[in-house]
Protein backbone atom coordinates (compact mmCIF):
# COMPACT_ATOMS: atom_id res chain seq x y z
CA UNK A 1 0.00 0.00 0.00
CA UNK A 2 0.91 3.58 -0.74
CA UNK A 3 0.96 5.70 2.71
CA UNK A 4 1.93 8.73 1.81
CA UNK A 5 -0.96 11.37 1.51
CA UNK A 6 -2.16 12.51 -1.79
CA UNK A 7 -1.02 16.04 -2.15
CA UNK A 8 -1.07 16.59 -6.36
CA UNK A 9 -4.15 14.27 -7.05
CA UNK A 10 -6.92 16.59 -9.21
CA UNK A 11 -9.35 18.69 -7.19
CA UNK A 12 -12.12 16.64 -5.63
CA UNK A 13 -16.05 18.25 -7.22
CA UNK A 14 -16.74 21.36 -5.48
CA UNK A 15 -14.42 20.60 -2.43
CA UNK A 16 -11.53 21.06 -3.71
CA UNK A 17 -7.71 20.15 -1.97
CA UNK A 18 -7.80 19.38 1.52
CA UNK A 19 -6.68 22.81 3.35
CA UNK A 20 -4.12 21.27 5.91
CA UNK A 21 -1.78 20.95 3.00
CA UNK A 22 -1.41 24.72 2.70
CA UNK A 23 0.91 26.42 4.61
CA UNK A 24 -1.35 29.42 5.77
CA UNK A 25 -3.33 26.71 7.41
CA UNK A 26 -1.04 24.80 9.28
CA UNK A 27 0.14 28.18 10.86
CA UNK A 28 -3.13 27.90 12.97
CA UNK A 29 -2.34 24.59 13.96
CA UNK A 30 -2.21 25.99 17.37
CA UNK A 31 -3.98 28.87 18.48
CA UNK A 32 -4.23 29.82 22.30
CA UNK A 33 -7.14 31.84 23.00
CA UNK A 34 -8.67 33.47 26.64
CA UNK A 35 -11.80 35.06 26.96
CA UNK A 36 -12.12 36.77 30.42
CA UNK A 37 -15.90 36.79 30.97
CA UNK A 38 -18.65 38.06 33.59
CA UNK A 39 -19.34 34.45 34.45
CA UNK A 40 -15.98 32.32 33.72
CA UNK A 41 -12.39 32.60 32.51
CA UNK A 42 -11.44 29.74 29.63
CA UNK A 43 -8.54 29.34 27.84
CA UNK A 44 -9.07 27.24 24.30
CA UNK A 45 -5.97 26.02 22.26
CA UNK A 46 -7.63 25.38 18.90
CA UNK A 47 -5.45 22.33 16.41
CA UNK A 48 -7.23 24.74 13.73
CA UNK A 49 -5.72 23.41 10.79
CA UNK A 50 -8.75 20.78 9.46
CA UNK A 51 -11.06 24.06 9.11
CA UNK A 52 -13.43 23.10 11.43
CA UNK A 53 -11.77 23.65 15.56
CA UNK A 54 -10.63 20.88 17.05
CA UNK A 55 -10.11 21.55 21.23
CA UNK A 56 -6.16 20.38 21.85
CA UNK A 57 -6.90 22.06 25.15
CA UNK A 58 -9.73 23.19 27.14
CA UNK A 59 -9.80 24.64 30.80
CA UNK A 60 -12.95 27.22 32.66
CA UNK A 61 -12.75 28.18 35.64
CA UNK A 62 -15.97 29.91 37.16
CA UNK A 63 -15.21 33.27 38.42
CA UNK A 64 -17.65 35.49 38.58
CA UNK A 65 -15.85 38.65 38.32
CA UNK A 66 -19.37 40.45 37.13
CA UNK A 67 -20.83 39.67 40.28
CA UNK A 68 -22.38 42.90 42.06
CA UNK A 69 -20.62 44.85 39.79
CA UNK A 70 -24.16 46.68 39.39
CA UNK A 71 -24.07 47.62 43.01
CA UNK A 72 -20.57 48.40 43.30
CA UNK A 73 -19.23 49.51 40.35
CA UNK A 74 -16.43 47.35 40.58
CA UNK A 75 -15.13 43.66 40.00
CA UNK A 76 -15.97 41.20 42.45
CA UNK A 77 -12.87 40.56 44.26
CA UNK A 78 -13.00 36.99 45.00
CA UNK A 79 -13.43 36.56 41.45
CA UNK A 80 -10.44 38.96 40.61
CA UNK A 81 -8.51 36.85 42.68
CA UNK A 82 -9.59 33.69 40.97
CA UNK A 83 -9.14 35.10 37.12
CA UNK A 84 -5.53 36.34 38.28
CA UNK A 85 -4.64 32.80 39.04
CA UNK A 86 -6.17 31.32 36.22
CA UNK A 87 -4.51 33.51 33.71
CA UNK A 88 -1.42 32.74 35.56
CA UNK A 89 -2.06 29.33 34.88
CA UNK A 90 -2.65 29.73 31.47
CA UNK A 91 0.43 31.26 30.85
CA UNK A 92 2.37 28.94 31.99
CA UNK A 93 0.69 26.44 29.97
CA UNK A 94 1.01 28.60 26.98
CA UNK A 95 4.76 28.88 27.46
CA UNK A 96 5.06 24.65 28.62
CA UNK A 97 3.33 24.22 24.95
CA UNK A 98 5.22 25.82 23.13
CA UNK A 99 2.54 28.15 22.11
CA UNK A 100 3.80 31.90 20.03
CA UNK A 101 1.20 33.74 22.76
CA UNK A 102 -2.44 33.71 23.42
CA UNK A 103 -5.20 35.93 22.45
CA UNK A 104 -6.93 37.69 25.30
CA UNK A 105 -10.26 39.28 25.04
CA UNK A 106 -12.22 40.55 28.05
CA UNK A 107 -16.10 41.61 27.72
CA UNK A 108 -19.07 43.06 29.49
CA UNK A 109 -17.63 42.49 33.63
CA UNK A 110 -13.68 44.27 32.56
CA UNK A 111 -15.46 46.60 30.54
CA UNK A 112 -17.25 48.33 32.67
CA UNK A 113 -15.51 47.80 36.06
CA UNK A 114 -13.96 51.33 37.66
CA UNK A 115 -11.20 48.95 38.28
CA UNK A 116 -11.44 47.26 34.70
CA UNK A 117 -8.19 49.36 33.30
CA UNK A 118 -6.21 48.11 36.70
CA UNK A 119 -7.02 44.59 36.54
CA UNK A 120 -5.15 44.88 32.82
CA UNK A 121 -2.32 46.21 33.91
CA UNK A 122 -2.03 44.06 36.40
CA UNK A 123 -2.81 41.02 34.60
CA UNK A 124 0.26 42.52 32.13
CA UNK A 125 2.67 42.84 35.43
CA UNK A 126 1.74 39.20 36.49
CA UNK A 127 1.87 37.71 33.26
CA UNK A 128 2.87 39.56 30.45
CA UNK A 129 -0.48 39.37 29.01
CA UNK A 130 -1.83 41.97 27.28
CA UNK A 131 -6.09 41.87 27.87
CA UNK A 132 -7.84 43.30 24.94
CA UNK A 133 -11.35 44.85 26.34
CA UNK A 134 -14.06 44.72 23.53
CA UNK A 135 -17.11 46.63 23.38
CA UNK A 136 -20.42 45.39 22.70
CA UNK A 137 -20.42 44.99 19.44
CA UNK A 138 -17.27 43.67 18.89
CA UNK A 139 -18.63 40.57 21.19
CA UNK A 140 -21.41 40.38 18.92
CA UNK A 141 -19.11 40.20 15.84
CA UNK A 142 -16.73 37.76 17.03
CA UNK A 143 -19.45 35.73 18.77
CA UNK A 144 -21.46 35.99 15.15
CA UNK A 145 -17.95 34.60 13.63
CA UNK A 146 -18.44 31.46 15.96
CA UNK A 147 -21.11 30.47 14.57
CA UNK A 148 -20.59 31.03 10.88
CA UNK A 149 -16.99 28.59 12.22
CA UNK A 150 -19.52 26.01 12.25
CA UNK A 151 -21.81 26.67 9.77
CA UNK A 152 -20.12 28.60 6.90
CA UNK A 153 -23.99 29.27 5.25
CA UNK A 154 -26.05 30.29 8.18
CA UNK A 155 -28.39 32.76 8.42
CA UNK A 156 -30.32 34.10 11.43
CA UNK A 157 -29.79 35.85 14.56
CA UNK A 158 -26.99 34.84 17.70
CA UNK A 159 -27.92 35.57 20.83
CA UNK A 160 -24.97 35.28 22.83
CA UNK A 161 -25.20 35.65 26.96
CA UNK A 162 -22.64 36.30 29.31
CA UNK A 163 -22.76 36.93 33.00
CA UNK A 164 -23.17 40.77 32.35
CA UNK A 165 -24.60 41.34 29.02
CA UNK A 166 -26.61 40.12 26.53
CA UNK A 167 -25.65 40.52 22.37
CA UNK A 168 -27.40 40.26 19.82
CA UNK A 169 -26.28 39.87 15.68
CA UNK A 170 -27.65 39.31 12.01
CA UNK A 171 -25.97 36.99 10.18
CA UNK A 172 -26.91 36.15 6.56
CA UNK A 173 -24.21 35.31 3.51
CA UNK A 174 -21.71 34.71 5.45
CA UNK A 175 -21.52 38.14 6.69
CA UNK A 176 -22.33 39.66 10.14
CA UNK A 177 -24.89 42.36 9.77
CA UNK A 178 -26.24 44.42 12.38
CA UNK A 179 -25.03 44.51 15.85
CA UNK A 180 -26.83 45.27 19.66
CA UNK A 181 -25.68 44.41 22.98
CA UNK A 182 -27.93 45.04 26.16
CA UNK A 183 -27.40 44.92 29.93
CA UNK A 184 -29.58 41.60 30.02
CA UNK A 185 -27.08 39.23 31.33
CA UNK A 186 -27.84 36.89 34.45
CA UNK A 187 -25.66 38.34 37.04
CA UNK A 188 -26.88 41.92 36.16
CA UNK A 189 -30.56 40.95 35.99
CA UNK A 190 -30.02 38.71 39.63
CA UNK A 191 -29.15 42.56 41.44
CA UNK A 192 -32.55 44.15 40.38
CA UNK A 193 -34.44 44.87 43.06
CA UNK A 194 -38.26 44.06 42.80
CA UNK A 195 -38.30 40.59 42.23
CA UNK A 196 -38.93 38.28 39.53
CA UNK A 197 -41.91 40.84 38.63
CA UNK A 198 -39.63 43.78 38.39
CA UNK A 199 -37.20 41.51 36.41
CA UNK A 200 -39.31 40.61 33.94
CA UNK A 201 -40.63 44.41 33.07
CA UNK A 202 -37.07 45.24 32.80
CA UNK A 203 -36.50 42.52 30.19
CA UNK A 204 -39.49 43.01 28.46
CA UNK A 205 -38.44 47.19 28.11
CA UNK A 206 -35.15 45.77 27.09
CA UNK A 207 -36.15 43.88 24.75
CA UNK A 208 -38.25 46.07 22.63
CA UNK A 209 -36.10 48.52 22.60
CA UNK A 210 -33.72 45.60 20.68
CA UNK A 211 -36.45 44.81 18.36
CA UNK A 212 -36.69 48.69 17.63
CA UNK A 213 -33.14 48.38 16.54
CA UNK A 214 -32.74 45.16 14.78
CA UNK A 215 -36.31 45.01 13.18
CA UNK A 216 -38.26 41.76 12.72
CA UNK A 217 -36.36 38.60 12.93
CA UNK A 218 -38.37 35.77 11.70
CA UNK A 219 -35.37 32.69 10.58
CA UNK A 220 -33.39 31.05 12.47
CA UNK A 221 -32.28 31.81 16.28
CA UNK A 222 -28.49 30.66 17.55
CA UNK A 223 -28.09 30.76 20.91
CA UNK A 224 -24.31 31.09 22.32
CA UNK A 225 -23.27 30.70 25.79
CA UNK A 226 -23.35 28.75 28.66
CA UNK A 227 -26.58 29.44 30.23
CA UNK A 228 -28.07 28.89 26.83
CA UNK A 229 -26.33 25.46 26.91
CA UNK A 230 -27.50 24.80 30.40
CA UNK A 231 -31.41 24.93 29.37
CA UNK A 232 -30.87 22.99 26.83
CA UNK A 233 -29.60 20.20 28.77
CA UNK A 234 -32.64 20.15 30.89
CA UNK A 235 -34.80 20.59 27.21
CA UNK A 236 -32.91 17.07 26.72
CA UNK A 237 -33.67 16.10 30.28
CA UNK A 238 -37.39 16.66 29.80
CA UNK A 239 -37.83 15.42 26.72
CA UNK A 240 -35.65 12.32 26.72
CA UNK A 241 -33.26 12.85 23.91
CA UNK A 242 -31.00 10.61 23.28
CA UNK A 243 -28.30 12.31 22.03
CA UNK A 244 -26.47 15.04 24.80
CA UNK A 245 -24.31 16.58 22.24
CA UNK A 246 -24.96 20.20 22.53
CA UNK A 247 -23.88 21.91 19.34
CA UNK A 248 -26.74 22.35 16.81
CA UNK A 249 -29.23 20.64 19.23
CA UNK A 250 -32.66 22.24 17.74
CA UNK A 251 -35.36 23.34 19.61
CA UNK A 252 -38.50 24.81 19.35
CA UNK A 253 -40.67 28.12 20.38
CA UNK A 254 -43.40 25.47 22.01
CA UNK A 255 -40.30 23.21 23.46
CA UNK A 256 -38.83 26.32 25.47
CA UNK A 257 -42.11 26.97 26.62
CA UNK A 258 -42.78 23.86 28.22
CA UNK A 259 -38.66 23.33 29.88
CA UNK A 260 -39.68 26.88 31.51
CA UNK A 261 -42.81 25.21 32.92
CA UNK A 262 -40.66 21.68 33.75
CA UNK A 263 -38.16 24.03 35.23
CA UNK A 264 -40.33 26.08 37.46
CA UNK A 265 -42.53 23.09 38.75
CA UNK A 266 -38.95 21.03 39.49
CA UNK A 267 -36.28 20.98 42.33
CA UNK A 268 -33.72 22.50 40.66
CA UNK A 269 -30.91 20.96 42.18
CA UNK A 270 -32.53 17.91 41.18
CA UNK A 271 -33.04 19.12 37.80
CA UNK A 272 -29.06 19.76 38.09
CA UNK A 273 -27.71 16.68 39.12
CA UNK A 274 -29.66 14.82 36.40
CA UNK A 275 -28.88 17.08 33.73
CA UNK A 276 -24.98 17.40 34.68
CA UNK A 277 -24.99 21.14 34.96
CA UNK A 278 -22.69 22.78 37.73
CA UNK A 279 -24.36 24.61 40.71
CA UNK A 280 -22.65 27.92 39.48
CA UNK A 281 -24.09 27.55 35.90
CA UNK A 282 -27.71 26.48 37.40
CA UNK A 283 -28.02 29.27 39.66
CA UNK A 284 -28.28 31.38 36.58
CA UNK A 285 -31.09 29.30 34.72
CA UNK A 286 -33.84 31.16 36.07
CA UNK A 287 -32.76 34.42 35.01
CA UNK A 288 -31.27 33.08 31.80
CA UNK A 289 -34.97 31.57 30.87
CA UNK A 290 -36.55 35.35 31.78
CA UNK A 291 -34.15 36.29 28.80
CA UNK A 292 -35.23 33.33 26.73
CA UNK A 293 -39.12 33.41 27.02
CA UNK A 294 -39.32 37.28 26.29
CA UNK A 295 -36.53 37.02 23.05
CA UNK A 296 -38.74 34.54 21.36
CA UNK A 297 -41.83 35.87 22.14
CA UNK A 298 -40.39 39.05 20.38
CA UNK A 299 -38.87 37.81 17.92
CA UNK A 300 -40.71 34.40 16.98
CA UNK A 301 -38.28 32.75 15.58
CA UNK A 302 -38.94 29.57 13.02
CA UNK A 303 -36.77 27.35 15.09
CA UNK A 304 -33.58 27.85 17.08
CA UNK A 305 -30.14 26.21 17.30
CA UNK A 306 -27.52 25.65 20.06
CA UNK A 307 -24.09 26.67 18.83
CA UNK A 308 -21.45 25.83 21.18
CA UNK A 309 -19.02 28.42 19.05
CA UNK A 310 -18.59 32.16 20.21
CA UNK A 311 -16.08 34.47 20.85
CA UNK A 312 -13.33 32.34 21.03
CA UNK A 313 -14.15 30.06 17.72
CA UNK A 314 -14.81 33.59 16.48
CA UNK A 315 -11.18 34.82 17.18
CA UNK A 316 -9.57 31.91 15.57
CA UNK A 317 -12.38 32.99 12.71
CA UNK A 318 -10.75 35.78 12.67
CA UNK A 319 -7.76 34.93 11.34
CA UNK A 320 -8.33 32.23 8.69
CA UNK A 321 -8.19 33.73 4.89
CA UNK A 322 -11.68 34.08 2.81
CA UNK A 323 -11.01 30.59 1.50
CA UNK A 324 -10.39 28.65 4.25
CA UNK A 325 -13.59 30.35 5.80
CA UNK A 326 -15.58 29.11 2.66
CA UNK A 327 -14.44 25.50 2.64
CA UNK A 328 -17.04 22.94 4.48
CA UNK A 329 -15.97 22.41 8.26
CA UNK A 330 -16.92 18.62 7.71
CA UNK A 331 -15.49 17.58 4.76
CA UNK A 332 -12.18 19.56 5.98
CA UNK A 333 -12.08 18.19 9.56
CA UNK A 334 -13.31 14.43 7.70
CA UNK A 335 -10.33 14.61 5.13
CA UNK A 336 -7.55 15.47 8.30
CA UNK A 337 -8.97 12.76 10.25
CA UNK A 338 -8.26 10.39 7.13
CA UNK A 339 -4.93 12.06 6.67
CA UNK A 340 -3.87 11.49 10.38
CA UNK A 341 -5.47 8.28 11.15
CA UNK A 342 -6.27 6.25 7.78
CA UNK A 343 -4.33 3.04 7.08
CA UNK A 344 -4.48 4.05 3.23
CA UNK A 345 -4.46 8.24 2.95
CA UNK A 346 -6.48 8.76 0.24
CA UNK A 347 -8.38 5.85 -0.48
CA UNK A 348 -11.54 7.75 0.40
CA UNK A 349 -11.60 9.73 -2.33
CA UNK A 350 -11.70 6.35 -4.40
CA UNK A 351 -14.34 4.92 -2.33
CA UNK A 352 -16.35 7.50 -2.87
CA UNK A 353 -16.61 7.56 -6.71
CA UNK A 354 -17.40 3.93 -6.63
CA UNK A 355 -20.17 3.75 -4.16
CA UNK A 356 -22.06 7.21 -5.59
CA UNK A 357 -23.15 5.27 -8.74
CA UNK A 358 -26.04 3.94 -5.88
CA UNK A 359 -27.00 7.59 -4.62
CA UNK A 360 -27.19 9.00 -8.38
CA UNK A 361 -30.32 11.42 -7.36
CA UNK A 362 -29.05 12.38 -4.01
CA UNK A 363 -29.11 16.19 -3.02
CA UNK A 364 -25.91 18.33 -1.89
CA UNK A 365 -27.40 18.05 1.87
CA UNK A 366 -26.89 14.07 1.50
CA UNK A 367 -23.82 14.16 -1.00
CA UNK A 368 -21.75 15.94 1.57
CA UNK A 369 -22.46 13.09 3.89
CA UNK A 370 -21.19 10.19 1.99
CA UNK A 371 -18.48 11.60 1.43
CA UNK A 372 -17.67 12.48 4.58
CA UNK A 373 -18.78 8.74 5.93
CA UNK A 374 -16.18 7.61 2.91
CA UNK A 375 -13.31 9.74 4.31
CA UNK A 376 -13.76 8.22 7.85
CA UNK A 377 -14.14 4.91 6.81
CA UNK A 378 -11.02 3.50 7.83
CA UNK A 379 -9.79 6.05 10.89
CA UNK A 380 -10.49 4.08 13.35
CA UNK A 381 -8.81 0.37 12.57
CA UNK A 382 -6.78 0.61 15.74
CA UNK A 383 -9.84 -0.25 17.45
CA UNK A 384 -10.16 -3.95 18.40
CA UNK A 385 -12.68 -5.91 15.83
CA UNK A 386 -15.38 -6.76 18.51
CA UNK A 387 -16.06 -2.98 19.10
CA UNK A 388 -14.64 -1.15 15.73
CA UNK A 389 -18.33 -0.90 14.63
CA UNK A 390 -19.53 0.90 17.63
CA UNK A 391 -16.35 3.00 18.51
CA UNK A 392 -16.68 4.31 14.78
CA UNK A 393 -20.66 5.45 15.98
CA UNK A 394 -19.64 6.56 18.88
CA UNK A 395 -16.61 8.55 17.47
CA UNK A 396 -19.23 10.74 14.50
CA UNK A 397 -22.01 11.09 16.72
CA UNK A 398 -20.18 12.59 19.93
CA UNK A 399 -17.53 14.48 17.65
CA UNK A 400 -16.62 18.12 17.71
CA UNK A 401 -17.70 18.74 14.03
CA UNK A 402 -19.16 21.98 13.19
CA UNK A 403 -21.89 21.92 10.27
CA UNK A 404 -23.46 18.35 11.07
CA UNK A 405 -27.30 18.58 12.42
CA UNK A 406 -27.59 15.82 14.80
CA UNK A 407 -29.94 13.68 12.38
CA UNK A 408 -26.55 13.86 9.80
CA UNK A 409 -24.47 12.72 12.99
CA UNK A 410 -26.48 9.50 13.26
CA UNK A 411 -26.42 8.88 9.13
CA UNK A 412 -22.64 8.76 9.52
CA UNK A 413 -22.31 6.63 12.35
CA UNK A 414 -24.65 4.23 11.16
CA UNK A 415 -23.21 4.51 7.75
CA UNK A 416 -19.76 3.19 9.32
CA UNK A 417 -21.46 1.04 11.69
CA UNK A 418 -22.26 -1.27 8.93
CA UNK A 419 -19.15 -0.77 6.94
CA UNK A 420 -17.49 -2.73 9.72
CA UNK A 421 -20.70 -5.13 10.53
CA UNK A 422 -23.91 -6.08 8.71
CA UNK A 423 -26.45 -5.54 11.62
CA UNK A 424 -26.91 -2.94 13.97
CA UNK A 425 -29.42 -4.59 16.05
CA UNK A 426 -28.90 -5.19 19.91
CA UNK A 427 -26.56 -2.46 20.54
CA UNK A 428 -26.52 0.72 23.02
CA UNK A 429 -27.41 2.98 20.50
CA UNK A 430 -30.76 1.38 19.48
CA UNK A 431 -32.27 4.58 20.68
CA UNK A 432 -30.13 6.90 18.81
CA UNK A 433 -31.91 5.62 15.30
CA UNK A 434 -35.07 7.31 16.45
CA UNK A 435 -33.45 10.71 14.84
CA UNK A 436 -33.67 8.94 11.62
CA UNK A 437 -36.86 8.16 9.48
CA UNK A 438 -36.88 4.18 8.15
CA UNK A 439 -35.94 5.42 4.10
CA UNK A 440 -32.99 7.59 5.76
CA UNK A 441 -32.01 4.35 7.94
CA UNK A 442 -32.05 2.38 5.14
CA UNK A 443 -29.82 4.57 3.17
CA UNK A 444 -27.01 4.82 5.60
CA UNK A 445 -27.11 0.75 5.52
CA UNK A 446 -26.63 0.92 1.76
CA UNK A 447 -23.87 3.50 2.19
CA UNK A 448 -22.41 1.79 4.66
CA UNK A 449 -22.58 -2.22 2.91
CA UNK A 450 -21.50 -0.43 -0.10
CA UNK A 451 -17.78 1.02 2.04
CA UNK A 452 -17.89 -2.66 3.34
CA UNK A 453 -17.32 -4.43 0.01
CA UNK A 454 -15.46 -1.45 -1.27
CA UNK A 455 -12.67 -1.66 1.48
CA UNK A 456 -11.78 -5.02 0.05
CA UNK A 457 -11.01 -3.74 -3.19
CA UNK A 458 -7.99 -1.80 -1.99
CA UNK A 459 -5.30 -1.04 -4.71
CA UNK A 460 -2.35 0.81 -5.49
CA UNK A 461 -4.13 4.61 -5.98
CA UNK A 462 -3.34 4.94 -9.38
CA UNK A 463 -5.33 1.26 -10.15
CA UNK A 464 -8.78 0.83 -11.12
CA UNK A 465 -10.47 -0.47 -8.44
CA UNK A 466 -13.76 -1.25 -10.05
CA UNK A 467 -16.95 0.22 -11.20
CA UNK A 468 -20.85 -0.21 -9.61
CA UNK A 469 -23.84 0.25 -11.95
CA UNK A 470 -26.75 0.17 -10.35
CA UNK A 471 -30.51 0.28 -12.35
CA UNK A 472 -33.15 0.81 -9.51
CA UNK A 473 -36.42 0.12 -11.75
CA UNK A 474 -34.99 -3.22 -12.81
CA UNK A 475 -33.73 -4.02 -9.56
CA UNK A 476 -30.04 -5.00 -10.99
CA UNK A 477 -26.60 -4.34 -9.50
CA UNK A 478 -23.32 -4.55 -11.59
CA UNK A 479 -19.75 -4.97 -10.66
CA UNK A 480 -17.43 -4.13 -13.34
CA UNK A 481 -13.52 -5.84 -12.08
CA UNK A 482 -10.56 -5.50 -14.04
CA UNK A 483 -8.59 -8.18 -14.89
CA UNK A 484 -5.96 -7.19 -12.46
CA UNK A 485 -8.73 -6.62 -9.66
CA UNK A 486 -9.98 -10.62 -10.06
CA UNK A 487 -7.53 -12.08 -7.24
CA UNK A 488 -9.27 -9.79 -4.49
CA UNK A 489 -12.81 -11.00 -5.39
CA UNK A 490 -12.86 -13.91 -3.14
CA UNK A 491 -15.30 -15.50 -1.31
CA UNK A 492 -15.37 -12.82 1.50
CA UNK A 493 -15.49 -10.14 -0.88
CA UNK A 494 -18.71 -11.73 -2.65
CA UNK A 495 -20.52 -12.71 0.38
CA UNK A 496 -20.18 -8.75 1.23
CA UNK A 497 -21.56 -7.88 -2.36
CA UNK A 498 -24.66 -9.84 -1.78
CA UNK A 499 -25.14 -8.37 1.44
CA UNK A 500 -24.95 -4.75 -0.71
CA UNK A 501 -27.51 -6.40 -3.35
CA UNK A 502 -29.59 -7.68 -0.44
CA UNK A 503 -30.19 -4.10 1.07
CA UNK A 504 -30.65 -2.66 -2.69
CA UNK A 505 -33.33 -5.73 -2.90
CA UNK A 506 -31.75 -6.39 -6.40
CA UNK A 507 -29.81 -9.17 -8.07
CA UNK A 508 -26.31 -9.05 -8.92
CA UNK A 509 -24.16 -9.32 -11.68
CA UNK A 510 -20.14 -9.62 -11.52
CA UNK A 511 -18.24 -8.80 -14.96
CA UNK A 512 -14.61 -9.10 -14.84
CA UNK A 513 -12.86 -7.60 -18.02
CA UNK A 514 -8.97 -7.87 -19.53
Amino acid sequence: MDQTVETDIPDWGPFGKPLFDDPGTRALSRVGVVDVGSNSVRMVIFDGAARSPAYFYNEKVMCELGAGLSETGHLNPRGRERALAALRRFQQLARDLDLPGLHVVATAAVREAKDGLDFCTQVKAETGLHVAVIDGQEEARLSAQGVLLGWPGAYGLICDIGGSSMELAEISDGEVGQRVTSALGPLKLRDIKGGRRARKAHIKATMEDLRGQLGPQRDRLFLVGGSWRAFARLDMLRRGYPLVVLHEYRMTTKQVRETIKFIEKNDAEKLRSQASVSSSRMALVPYAMDVLARLIRTFKPKDIAISSYGIREGLLYEQMSQEQRDRDPLIEASRFSEAKDARLPGFGRHLYDFVMPLFKSAPPTRVRLIQAACLLHDVSWRAHPDYRAEICFDNVTRANLGGLKHSERVFIGLALQHRYRNKREGNRFTPLYELLDEKDQKQAEILGKAMRFGAMLWMHNDAKMGRLRFYPKKRELELFLPEAARPLYTEVAEARLNSLANALKSEQRVIIKG
